[in-house]
Formats: C-alpha cells, sequence, structure tokens
C-alpha cells in the first residue's frame, strides 16, 4: 500500500508539472505585462512628485527601474512573444496605448531570461527597466511540487495508519493460528467484520475440537496403557516361576521394554495437552533439583542466577527428556546457561556419537531412529527429543540442535518466555 501511495504521489506530482509548465507559460506572460503595466503607470505619478526617487521606489526584487536620458532598448519589439506581452500591458492599463513602449529579451550569465524595456516619459526621459526571469515556471513549479509532496506525505501517512487498523484483527487471527499449529491454547475474539467474525468462530471452534480429540486420544491410551499394565505384571509373575533363568531373562527383559515403551509415550502424548501457568523461576535451583536424580552423570556449570517469569513443569519435562538422551548415548552430560538475544539458553552437551546435521529436522519427528541407534541393544523409541519439541513449540520456547569438535550433540533449549 505504501508503494501505490508513492506510485501515485509521483504520478501526480509528474501531471501537476506538465500541467504547470503547460499552462504557466500563459499565466507567466500575464504576471510580467500586469507587472509592467502598474510600473508605468506608477512611474509616471512618481516622475512627475520626485524625477530623483523615481527609480528607487519602483525597483523590488522582481523588477528594477531607473530614469535614463537614453532608451536601454533601441528599438519597438519585433518578436510575436514580446509583441504579445506589449498588447497585454496595453490590455491591463489602454492609457498607454499611444506610449512609445519598447520591449526586449536578454540571457543573464546564470541562463536566466529577463525582460528589459524603455518607455518615455512626460518629460522627455525614458524609464528603463528589468523584470527578471521571464520565461521561468518554477517559482509555480515549486510551489506545486512542495504541495504535491505535503500531499502525499499526508495521504500516505493516512493510509497506512487506516491499512494497520483495517489488518489487526487478520494479524490477530494469523498469530492465533500459528500458535494454534504449535499447539498451544488460544482464546480468539470474535470481533470485526461479518467475515472476520465467522473465521474466528470457525478457528475457536476447530481449536476446541482439535483440544477434545487431543485429549480423548490421550485418555483413551491411558486407558489402553492402564489394561496393558495388567497382563505384564502376570507376565513378569509368571516370568519369576519359570526354572530356566535365560528363558526368564528373556520375558522380563520384554517386559520392562514394553513398560518403558508405555511410559514414553504416555509423557510424549501427555506433553500434547499439557497445561501449566507462568511463574516465578529462579534457574539455577531449578536446574539443580531437576538434575538431582542422576548425581554425577550431569555436571552442571552454572554462572549467573536468572530469575525468569517462564512455565515449571513444561520446563522441567523437557530438560528431563534431553539429560535422558543425552546420557543414554554419552557418558555423561553437560550443562550451562547462556543469555542470548534476551532470552536464556539452557545448553546440554554430551559425548555421543552426535547427530549429522541433516538430521537436525528429522529427530523432531516422534520414533524417529538413526541407522546407528536401530540395533535392539540400544535403549529408546525416539520420543525423548520430540516431547521436549512439543512441550517448547507449545509453550513458547524453542529447540536448536548444533555438534562438537568431539562429534557430541549440544541441544539448545530456549527457556520459554511467559
Amino acid at each position: 500500500m505504501a508503494i501505490i501511495f508513492l506510485i501515485l504521489g509521483s504520478v501526480q506530482l509528474t501531471a501537476s508539472l506538465i500541467f504547470y509548465q503547460t499552462i504557466d507559460r500563459q499565466t507567466l506572460k500575464d504576471d510580467h505585462a500586469r507587472r509592467v503595466a502598474e510600473l508605468l503607470v506608477v512611474s509616471d505619478r512618481v516622475h512627475a512628485l520626485s524625477p530623483a526617487r523615481t527609480g528607487p521606489v519602483m525597483s523590488t526584487r522582481h523588477l528594477t527601474a531607473e530614469v535614463a536620458s537614453r532608451p536601454s532598448v533601441p528599438a519597438l519589439p519585433t518578436d510575436a512573444a514580446l509583441l504579445g506581452v506589449s498588447n497585454k500591458v496595453v490590455e491591463w492599463e489602454p492609457s498607454l496605448s499611444n506610449r512609445s513602449l519598447r520591449l526586449a529579451a536578454t540571457t543573464t550569465p546564470a541562463g536566466e531570461k529577463d525582460l528589459i524595456g524603455s518607455i518615455r516619459l512626460a518629460d522627455g526621459d525614458w524609464l528603463n527597466f528589468r523584470s527578471k526571469d521571464f520565461t521561468s515556471m518554477w517559482p509555480v513549479a515549486l510551489r506545486a511540487i512542495a504541495l504535491t509532496f505535503a500531499t502525499t506525505a499526508v495521504c500516505l501517512t493516512i493510509g497506512i495508519v487506516a491499512l494497520h487498523l483495517m489488518a489487526r484483527p487478520l494479524r490477530r487471527l494469523a498469530d492465533a493460528a500459528e500458535a494454534i499449529g504449535q499447539g498451544r491454547d488460544v482464546s480468539i475474539e470474535e470481533r470485526g467484520s461479518k467475515d472476520l467474525r465467522d473465521l474466528a468462530h470457525a478457528m475457536n471452534v476447530m481449536q476446541e475440537r482439535i483440544s477434545r480429540l487431543l485429549q480423548d486420544q490421550a485418555r483413551a491410551f491411558e486407558a489402553i496403557s492402564h489394561d496393558l499394565r495388567t497382563p505384564l505384571s502376570r507376565q513378569k509373575v509368571a516370568a519369576e516361576l519359570i526354572d530356566d533363568s535365560e528363558l526368564a531373562g528373556m520375558i522380563l527383559a520384554s517386559v520392562d521394554e514394553m513398560d518403558a515403551l508405555l511410559m514414553s509415550l504416555q509423557k510424549f502424548l501427555r506433553a500434547q495437552h499439557l497445561s501449566a501457568l507462568p511463574e516465578e523461576v529462579a534457574l539455577v535451583p531449578f536446574l539443580r533439583q531437576v538434575l538431582g536424580e542422576f548425581g554425577e552423570k550431569v555436571e552442571f556449570a552454572a554462572g549467573k542466577e536468572p530469575v525468569v517469569r517462564t512455565f515449571r513443569e513444561p520446563l522441567a519435562l523437557a530438560v528431563l527428556a534431553l539429560v535422558e538422551n543425552a546420557i543414554q548415548f554419552g557418558e555423561k552430560a553437560t550443562l550451562s546457561l547462556q543469555p542470548k538475544n534476551g532470552n536464556w539458553i539452557i545448553a546440554i552437551e554430551d559425548n555421543g556419537p552426535g547427530i549429522p546435521p541433516d538430521y537436525f529436522e528429522a529427530v523432531l519427528d516422534p520414533f524417529f531412529r538413526l541407522d546407528v541407534a536401530r540395533q535392539r541393544d540400544t535403549k529408546g523409541f525416539g520420543l525423548g527429543i520430540p516431547t521436549a519439541h512439543r512441550l517448547m513449540m507449545r509453550f513458547n520456547g524453542g529447540l536448536s540442535f548444533s555438534g562438537t569438535a568431539a562429534g557430541g550433540l549440544i541441544a539448545q533449549l530456549r527457556v520459554p518466555a511467559a
């Protein structure tokens, strides 16, 4: 819209200049003729009262005059334009029709054209005059340019402000749609034009249905996982009664693996409908509490002790998921707090095999596992990083990755800002 206004302003300015260039030549001739006519009539009266003061009194910024015994223009005009000015002078002051009015045009060193003239006074002397810048259109054109620029600036300002106000509901809906796409719960105000109200209502209904679907999905899975734990418990009891220790160990290992899978799925689904309220959190004590269960497997290098307004439980679950992933694929995890662009970053570094940069996006998908991690003796189900990613998306945080010089992985978790 701003570009359109600027284009319209440029078109208006160009058209105004062409228009003034067309009409201003005649206007300028009339203006010069009027000034010359007034000069000649008034100069007669001034000269009759005080001949010595005629020149100084009649000289202005645009027109200079002096009395002399000889004319500065030796002959009557023959040029058509000058004849036109002479005729206009007579139209303005018919009493000058019987006076010897001589006109000529001269070019100044600056390239401007001045109108010079001579007319005989009553006592026989000559009044010589010069009207400056006879053919220039710029005095009027500059005013036209200034007016056009002022009009364009006002129209541009009004247009941009109006566009901003008109687009505000649409921007609000766009922000809400992005938040809904990240799994957040957003209450959209149903106001504005009818189309925007209908769209907001449809988005609220859609959001409610998606939320209900996720809740039903989570409840259904919780019921299934609860029912599955009963036969798994029976499997454990039965395995303990088997005399073959190798077979019993295989059965117990399978039961533990299924139980761990159910637990990982439960955490992943909970991350998609978890609710939390913002609160003030001292990050250093908070992280020490979260990491307490890992003991010496985690090294926490704490520097500053910031206090942020964030979501405690989602942040704790995300940190736990990433630390467990780091310990699983490396011998230990190292945590550090780093300020970045007004936010706080929790960097979780491990000395494991790392992840190739081409897979940084793929590991955010549930159940994705790299080839080197697909051996059956490798723990994990590919849900730790996706769980942390879902939590950060829903609560306005962030998760990114980078490699280390030793080949490990650094997970950078941006603390959600409430």
